[in-house]
């Protein structure tokens, strides 16, 4: 009887403690897997690099509840819920954005609570499949208590736990693991990365573009030689301007895109016919450094005449390198008389815009707590209709002969496309109904152009001279269906032209007075800035002048790569003649930015420094 007894407890205490290793051993791995799972990627191409990687730095994080907590089971459960939901934000921010979680987004959390509302979280069955699991593991551990430690036992467990996290963090920080090809990220194609080397260590990986590494060539000293023929702007492409200097309006107009470009779809009513037939204006492309999201970004590049090609993948430069006055076009505008205004009838601190517009040089910003002229909605953000009766009551309130800046941020287009009762007016023929996302999509940019339509009327009709740029600051994130069906080729398959493709969003520049009859090589948004300075007649610094002749080589500089003269696309990854051009740039937007005490002021737009 004694012996039975005894016998029963000994196999109870050694099923138990099987257990506990076993849990103790696979959680970092079970916890990668379904992480994955839930992300969307194949199990079935599991590579092992990537699952000891990424178990290894879950390990990290396992084995620290542990040594907390002392309790392994509950830590488990803790662990694979944190990165089911880890799996899970990198599943929905790729679906909305069509890029993962990258590090910068950590510094803009307020920013992405600001619109979060407006996606639909409709999960996947694999989301329900992981749910479930974890909900069946919760009631394992609630009916059956496996924490067997005495304090004793305890003790060691913690410690022993705290040495195993210590031992994997010394690996992931000095041993080549991580450092692995199979977790270089694709800055092109993050989700891929993530789906391939794992959501954690890729994100991990990821955390070397937030450094800004000093270019070594050429030096200060060889850029001064080589500006020394910038004494007068190329003479042959400067446009006839009007003597009076204008009002100057530039709109950066949310998610703008034109997909009928391509000529690979037909809609059933063309969404951006009104602008692009307007009379004395200039239609035409230009390229930004960002898809699907990254607003600020391309702001940046427009306002500064930076480029994101010489910047970390993921940083937010309003966050990270705007922190003291910097010079601007707008910093141009308010040295020469203007004043400033920034409106964007979204949240005010939305990538802490509210911190970064006075360092460039504004006066005021205008947000959604500070709207003056009430506001209108579609798909749930204020309209564009909204925005260009806050530009037009900024006209009408300003001093007798005050010239007047004001740049615009729209919000009506951002994404999601999701809205269930918001109709749809613009079909893809041939596929009606197909993309419901693009048809939403497609509605808002018709309802773009018909209420830019009211401003162009308005400015019509006023004597001071008014200069009106609008452009989209990047593509939006759609059904890949609809985007490969636009493209006319598929992702895996584009070319670097074609590639470069993805990142082509339309502007118009448009005035009430004669506009010069030219073309416009396709800039970029660092260089497209640049014909609004010399269409307004105002002076130029060095890097204005600098910038403009090297736009003349070279049309598009991007994040994702650049273009010639004749249209030809390259990668940043690639080396040919052009390339001392690039690094000669990238020294001096370097020296720009971050040699704050040993900066030539006189290369670079005055800098505003605020009233505190």
């Amino acid at each position: 009887m004694i012996a039975d007894t005894v016998k029963k407890i000994n196999l109870s205490f050694s099923k138990k403690k099987g257990i506990i290793f076993a849990i103790l051993f696979l959680t970092p791995i079970t916890s990668y897997l379904l992480m994955q799972f839930v992300l969307g990627a194949s199990l079935a191409n599991l590579s092992v690099v990537a699952l000891l990687g990424n178990s290894i730095c879950i390990g990290v994080v396992y084995f620290l509840l542990c040594a907390v907590s002392a309790r392994p089971i509950l830590s488990s459960l803790i662990c694979h819920i944190a990165f089911v939901i880890w799996g899970m934000a990198n599943y929905y921010v790729s679906k909305f954005r069509g890029t993962p979680v990258l590090p910068r987004d950590l510094m803009a959390l307020r920013t992405a609570a600001a619109v979060a509302d407006t996606y639909n979280y409709t999960p996947s069955w694999q989301i329900i499949f992981a749910a479930v699991l974890l909900i069946v593991f919760a009631f394992f551990i609630i009916k059956y208590k496996y924490e067997l430690f005495s304090k004793e036992q305890a003790r060691i467990f913690r410690l022993s736990s705290l040495g195993v996290s210590i031992v994997f963090t010394t690996t992931i920080l000095f041993t080549p693991l991580i450092s692995s090809q199979v977790f270089t990220p694709d800055v092109w194609d993050q989700t891929k990365s993530y789906k391939n080397g794992g959501a954690v260590a890729v994100f991990l990986r990821n955390l070397q573009f937030l450094t800004v590494e000093q270019p070594l060539s050429p030096s200060i000293e060889e850029l001064e030689q080589s500006l020394s023929y910038l004494a007068q702007p190329v003479s042959s492409t400067i446009p006839s301007i009007p003597e009076e200097v204008p009002n100057i309006i530039a709109i950066m107009n949310e998610s703008w895109a034109d997909y009928e470009e391509f000529g690979n779809i037909s809609l059933s009513t063309p969404v951006n016919k009104y602008i692009s037939s307007l009379p004395n204006s200039i239609w035409g492309h230009c390229y930004t450094s960002v898809f699907g999201s990254g607003t600020s970004a391309s702001e940046f590049e427009f306002l500064t005449g930076n480029s994101m090609a010489f910047l970390p993948s993921g940083s937010i430069p309003y966050q990270q390198y705007i922190t003291s006055p910097s010079s601007s076009i707008v910093s141009t505008m308010k040295n020469n008389g203007y004043r400033t205004v920034a409106i964007h009838p979204g949240a005010v601190f939305s990538w802490q815009r509210n911190l970064a517009y006075p360092l460039l040089g504004f006066d005021e910003f205008k947000s959604s707590e500070t709207l003056d002229v009430d506001t209108t909605y579609e798909h749930g953000y204020p309209s564009d209709e909204t925005s260009f009766n806050q530009i037009i009551w900024e006209y009408e309130n300003k001093a007798p002969n005050e010239k007047l800046f004001v740049f615009n941020v729209t919000i009506q287009n951002h994404g999601g496309y999701t809205v269930t009762d918001y109709p749809a007016e613009v079909t893809v023929k041939g596929h009606k109904g197909e993309y419901p996302q693009a048809e939403q999509y497609l509605t808002l940019v018709k309802k773009s152009n018909e209420s830019f339509k009211l401003l162009i009327d308005y400015f019509s009709d006023v004597s001071e001279p008014t200069i009106i740029l609008m452009f989209g600051d990047h593509q939006a994130a759609l059904e890949e269906e609809f985007l490969d069906l636009a493209y006319g080729v598929t992702q895996d398959e584009m070319t670097m032209e074609q590639y470069m493709n993805k990142f082509r969003t339309p502007f118009v520049i448009w005035a009430n007075y004669p506009l010069p009859e030219t073309e416009i090589a396709d800039p970029s948004l660092n260089f497209l800035s640049q014909y609004l300075l010399r269409y307004s007649n105002l002076p130029l610094s060095t890097y204005d002048h600098y910038l403009w002749n090297l736009h003349q080589t070279l049309p598009a500089i991007t994040f994702v790569g650049y273009t010639d003269r004749k249209g030809n696309a390259y990668s940043h990854l690639e080396t040919n003649k052009l390339t001392p051009l690039i690094q000669e740039y990238q020294v001096f937007q370097y020296h720009n930015l971050f040699e704050k005490s040993q900066r030539h002021n006189e290369w670079f737009a005055p800098l505003w420094v605020p009233e505190k």
